[in-house]
């Protein structure tokens, strides 16, 4: 039951949620806090950046047929999926949380869940280290710009050069500083993940903390009901199980072998909520108050990815075992 049950971060959020639902920041606190917010984004993508060794880069960049199905999976099947969403009528699906759906349909790949599950399930967890930084790198530029297209086919604004200034500066360049100076400071980074660990999952809290509490002064809960959370959770069900199948058998009429396959599923199917929340900071600037709907999907689709993938990485690490074990004797 264990794994079925939300992990220790999932909690945070909640709560974060919670607190930002009775005691939202707001005033010149606000203000400060969204500086404190922004400086701790900047310091979590420089450590991102100086986490990834080139050699791990060099060892999983040349197998590109996998690179390329998982980054048309995460920038190309899941925007298509998240229009095909739109034909849900707007009094079962309400505009910001479609506008939420179509946001998380071109967020990058998570990163950490990604190599942790493909390496669980017997992967090939060098390629899944590229394809999951790669995927992230890319996002930095493909999301605003995919926000843009996917948003102005509903009549809703377009592409921004604005928020892609925006993600460049408190995303890409942290990130590029982290990658010069990973020769130097890589390793000591990587072995302190555990004393660097809150910057991960306190970055995300603070933002969730601050666009819940915009958008609960603007009437968030006045504007939802329990039917409308219920409508998002049974969507990223069937968005979640939709992706998994065409990753799954996608990867198989594709040729790949099981490795290559086990990669392509977890990788292709993951949506980070870690690049995903700071993106939509930015480039919903100047919709601040919607940033707590847009993210809320988002947020659910998370925690279902974790608990459906667990469940998954299981069923082949336990297949692997099978194989990989001894054939009885026929004596015994």
């Amino acid at each position: 039951m264990s794994r079925f049950m939300p992990d220790r971060f999932t909690v945070l959020l909640v709560l974060a949620v919670i607190l930002a639902s009775i005691l939202p920041i707001q005033g010149v606190y606000a203000e400060w806090f969204e500086l404190a917010t922004d400086i701790a984004i900047g310091l979590l993508f420089f450590l991102h950046g100086a986490r990834l060794s080139r050699d791990t880069v060099v060892a999983g960049a040349l197998h590109w047929r996998l690179h390329l199905t998982i980054l048309l999976t995460t920038f190309a099947i899941f925007p298509i999926l998240g229009l095909m969403i739109g034909f849900l009528p707007e009094d079962i699906l309400a505009a910001p949380l479609y506008t939420g759906f179509l946001f998380l349909c071109v967020v990058p790949s998570t990163v950490q869940s990604s190599i942790a599950f493909t390496s669980m399930a017997g992967g090939n967890v060098p390629a899944a280290i590229v394809a999951a930084s790669g995927s992230n790198i890319l996002g930095m530029f493909l999301t605003p710009l995919l926000v843009g297209v996917l948003l102005s086919t509903t009549g809703s604004s377009g592409f921004s050069w604005d928020a892609l200034e925006s993600i460049l500066l408190q995303l890409l360049l942290p990130f590029i500083v982290g990658q010069i100076l990973q020769p130097w400071i890589g390793d000591w980074i990587r072995s302190k993940k555990k004393l660097l660990a809150p910057v991960d999952r306190g970055s995300i809290l603070m933002v969730v903390y601050l666009a819940f509490s915009e958008a609960v002064i603007e009437g968030l809960w006045h504007t939802f009901s329990f039917t409308d959370i219920a409508v998002v959770i049974i969507v990223d069900i069937l968005l979640l199980i939709v992706v998994l199948c065409i990753t799954m058998f996608g990867s198989r009429l594709l040729g790949f072998n099981k490795e290559d396959e086990i990669t392509i599923l977890f990788c292709g199917s993951k949506k980070s909520l870690a690049s995903g929340v700071p993106m939509a900071n930015a480039i919903f600037a100047n919709q601040s108050s919607a940033v707590g709907a847009i993210v809320l999907p988002l947020m659910i689709f998370h925690q279902i990815q974790l608990m459906a993938c667990a469940v998954i990485a299981q069923k082949y690490a336990n297949r692997l075992k099978t194989t990989d074990a001894p054939a009885p004797s026929a004596a015994a």
